[in-house]
């Protein structure tokens, strides 16, 4: 063989060597994080996650979100890592090539609670240049509270690209969030921070400016001052949410006692089966979406719309039922008539467990009736928002329907004087039929707005029978508007006793209160006019 050619084998040996065997020696910075992973030590994991979110590597993002799911694997004896999908299949996490299968002497990278912040703030920095609004928005907001060093610089780029106006001010927030805790920032730095979070001004931001530890006098003071305002904003926005609560108790209360107070005002009938026909409203609506769940999936958003006409028309008809077969017979006889009606109470709850099983029902919420939205510092639900207006436009027609029909005027003749308005031809009984009959389906309308918010059970009634009553009584007996007022007047007179007093406390000294003001007006707020009511 030629000297030449024997030169150049063993060049070619050589080489063949060095790739083999010294080249994994020279690997990249980002191989050589993701094999620190395997090391099972919270600081290596730490200057990984670091180094791996800056690498600008594709895989980054698989392999921190795998982190944070859990689904990141680590080989102890071969110092390798594994991404596992959600799809079961793995990839070699330096490479990115699949694997057919992990070790089995592979287990989950472990993390504390330091490490999840890291994790949190690696990832808001990895999505902080998404096309999407939604997920550039929910990145900064991540990064503020984890409120990382280490994703300052990813921060401080996407701001830099950032046109969107909302995006822009969350992103500053957690820039902020970051000055405010890094070492080494400076004095002018922090007290912009401060100034960021209070304008802020809610409780992650209080939290943020309360937990600093040692800081210059003047962040020091600045800081002061912000917790000040913060804490004097977020009492005003307490008070506001305390007042939503109530209108939203007060419509739930209102739409449960307007039935009643047309029954207990036009008829003089105790009605202890009032909450009785709530339950089958609430009913109604369970077997109405049984039935589009089974056989019409695609209709489910429309349940609630096909539930009110059907809840409104079983228990209208099962309210004229029982004034027919009962109640007529018991007018003038107020007690007998409380007995009968709470008897009677006890027959329905008992057919509907025999019907239904003595366990709740779930009734879902469509799609519309769904989620929250914050106004401010406060959190309105749309369940509540819907139920507040369904409440309201029940009121406003059944308003116009006493004012402008045939039967409201029948109605208001025989509340002011039944003699005179028998005497004038209208044919009482059946006013007292469709009367009670009108205030039942209402109660059944009411059910299906409840099952929205409370659970669907034979007891369901039950918890609002007795604050219907007071609502009634409160408002002044029979009178629409007094109803109303009554309604809201107590609902949010609760919500702000019972942080002071508690929910049973509270209930007590609204009862207490109500019977104090009984004493002074025995005819409610608004007392009926008329020469029958005045005698």
């Amino acid at each position: 063989m030629p000297a030449h050619l024997s030169a150049r084998l063993r060049s070619l040996v050589l080489s063949l060597f060095l790739i083999a065997f010294a080249l994994p020696a020279f690997a990249g910075p980002f191989e050589d994080a993701v094999a620190k992973f395997a090391n099972d030590d919270f600081s290596d994991t730490d200057e990984a996650i670091g180094i791996v979110a800056g690498s600008g590597n594709k895989l980054a993002f698989p392999i921190i979100s795998a982190l944070q799911d859990g689904r990141l694997m680590a080989d102890p004896d071969s110092k390798k890592v594994y991404v596992t999908g959600t799809d079961g299949k793995s990839i070699d996490a330096a490479t990115g090539e699949p694997v057919a299968s992990v070790p089995d002497s592979a287990s989950a990278v472990r993390l504390n609670n330091r490490l999840r912040r890291s994790v949190d703030a690696a990832l808001g920095s990895l999505t902080l240049q998404s096309p999407d609004v939604g997920t550039r928005l929910q990145a900064a907001q991540s990064v503020f509270k984890s409120h990382e060093e280490t994703a300052l610089e990813a921060v401080d780029a996407a701001l830099a690209k950032e046109t969107n106006k909302s995006v822009k001010v969350a992103l500053d927030e957690a820039r902020a969030a970051i000055l405010l805790y890094k070492p080494d920032a400076t004095e002018v730095e922090k007290l912009e921070a401060v100034a960021t979070l209070k304008a802020r001004g809610d409780q992650e931001a209080l939290a943020l400016l309360t937990g600093m530890g040692d800081q210059p006098a003047s962040v020091t003071k600045a800081a002061a001052s912000a917790i000040g305002s913060i804490q004097s904003s977020l009492a005003v926005w307490s008070t506001v949410q305390n007042a939503w609560y109530g209108l939203s108790l007060g419509s739930v209360l209102l739409l449960a006692a307007i039935g009643l107070a047309i029954t207990f005002g036009v008829m003089g009938v105790i009605n202890m089966a009032h909450g009785e026909m709530v339950m089958i409203g609430a009913y109604t609506t369970f077997v109405v979406q049984e039935v589009i769940r089974t056989r019409y999936p695609g209709l489910f958003d429309y349940s609630l719309l096909i539930a009110v006409p059907l809840a409104f028309l079983v228990a209208g008809a099962i309210g004229v039922l029982i004034e027919r077969s009962i109640i007529r017979f018991l007018y003038g006889r107020p007690l007998e008539t409380l007995l009968a009606t709470w008897g009677l109470s006890l027959v329905l709850q008992q057919a509907v467990r025999t019907m239904f099983g003595p366990t709740n029902r779930e009734v879902g919420n469509p799609s519309w009736m769904s989620g929250a939205f914050e106004l401010g510092q406060i959190t309105i639900t749309y369940n509540r928002l819907w139920i507040l207006c369904f409440t309201l436009a029940v009121f406003a027609i059944l308003l116009a329907m006493l004012r402008y029909t045939a039967l409201g005027l029948e109605m208001r003749a025989v509340t002011q004087n039944r003699r005179m308005a028998a005497s004038m031809g209208i044919a009482t009984s059946r006013v007292d039929a469709l009367t009670f009959g009108l205030g039942s389906g209402i109660a059944g309308i009411a059910g299906v707005a409840l099952s929205q918010i409370d659970n669907v059970s034979p007891n369901l009634g039950q918890s609002y029978i007795i604050d219907s009553f007071m609502v009634v009584v409160f408002g002044g007996v029979g009178n629409l508007w007094g109803t109303l007022v009554g309604a809201f007047t107590l609902g949010i007179a609760n919500k702000f006793l019972e942080p002071v007093a508690g929910a049973v406390l509270g209930k007590i000294a609204i009862l207490v209160l109500i019977i104090l003001f009984i004493q002074k007006r025995p005819r409610g707020l608004f007392a009926l006019k008329g020469r029958a009511v005045e005698a």
